[in-house]
């Protein structure tokens, strides 16, 4: 079936108390782990680019190979930009086909993240495209957004509410303690989610798609794969399932999800290496690494988002 857009897809998902997988990709191999999972499992899906995985990949093979996916199964399948820093690569991925973008001004002035989201909604909702806020800035590395824990902030509801109204966006991004990459929380700290601040968005704007980013759970078995084959990824902490499960049975629609697959793939690469230090055929490691995508995604869809369609 032809790529869709997020709106009926995460309208369904609050409706029923799931949450779509966003799963970033970047190559043949990540996709094909990501939608193989979903397809066993009949799991709506989004597959997500960052600016640095299009930069690195390009966004004209992206799309086809999302397309070449999307047509090959049943399954709703929405490609969507991830953090998409300014009006002009929102449109180029809009152009592109993308059916959805997330335009991410948290770090703007809030009249200013208003106005430029705002611009990217007319132009999106022209072309039947759907559109991702952010409200709140969020700890950590992904790509190029690098932020301080002095530097972060929670979503403020009430700013949310009118954020919403005066932009017109499909979805919305919000910070209540997670972050981005693999070092969400220190060592000896107790992760925490702000549920106080989910429910009071979810009160002021209800029925309405809400977004975690920096969702990854940091898998220990990931972790030390690495590190036993020559890794140093010390005291990589994530969020803990049982929270995003709650996060799910309240308004939160979507969870994105990157560093878990990160891991995953570079701990099956250097496991295969390590072990096999005279084989050099990329197609021999990269199947490794494409089967622990599955098996995270897998993992996810069951024992998180919920979003399974099939036992």
């Amino acid at each position: 079936m032809p790529i869709v857009n997020t709106k009926e897809m995460l309208q369904k998902a609050y409706k029923e108390k799931y949450a779509v997988g966003a799963f970033n990709i970047c190559n043949m191999e990540t996709i094909q782990g990501i939608s193989c999972a979903a397809e066993d499992l009949y799991s709506p899906l989004i597959l997500q680019a960052s600016p640095g995985a299009i930069q690195y990949a390009g966004v004209d093979y992206l799309v086809n190979l999302v397309q070449v996916t999307a047509d090959k199964t049943p399954l709703p399948i929405a490609l969507h930009l991830d953090h998409g820093s300014d009006f002009e690569i929102c449109k180029k991925c809009i152009d592109k086909g993308f059916s959805s973008v997330m335009i991410d001004g948290s770090s703007l002035d809030y009249e200013e993240n208003v106005s430029m989201t705002k611009k990217v909604v007319d132009y999106a909702h022209s072309r039947n495209v759907t559109v991702e806020g952010e409200l709140g800035i969020l700890a950590g590395v992904e790509d190029n957004v690098k932020v301080s824990d002095a530097e972060a902030s929670y979503t403020d509801p009430a700013q949310a509410e009118d954020f919403v109204r005066k932009t017109g966006v499909d979805s919305l991004a919000v910070a209540i303690g997670t972050s981005h990459g693999a070092y969400k929380f220190k060592p000896g700290q107790i992760p925490k989610l702000r549920f106080d601040i989910l429910e009071k968005i979810e009160e002021r704007l209800p029925d309405f798609p809400i977004v975690l980013h920096g969702a990854s759970s940091v898998s220990v078995e990931s972790v030390d794969t690495i590190n036993k084959h020559g890794g140093d990824i010390p005291n990589a902490i994530g969020i803990p399932e049982d929270m995003l499960r709650k996060a799910v049975q309240m308004s939160v629609c979507k969870i994105n999800i990157d560093s878990d697959l990160r891991l995953a793939v570079t701990g099956q690469i250097r496991k295969y290496l390590d072990e096999n230090p005279a084989k050099f055929d990329p197609r021999k490691y990269l199947s490794y690494a494409r089967d622990a995508v599955y098996d995270v995604v897998f993992k996810k869809i069951t024992t998180v988002l919920g979003s399974a369609q099939k036992a």
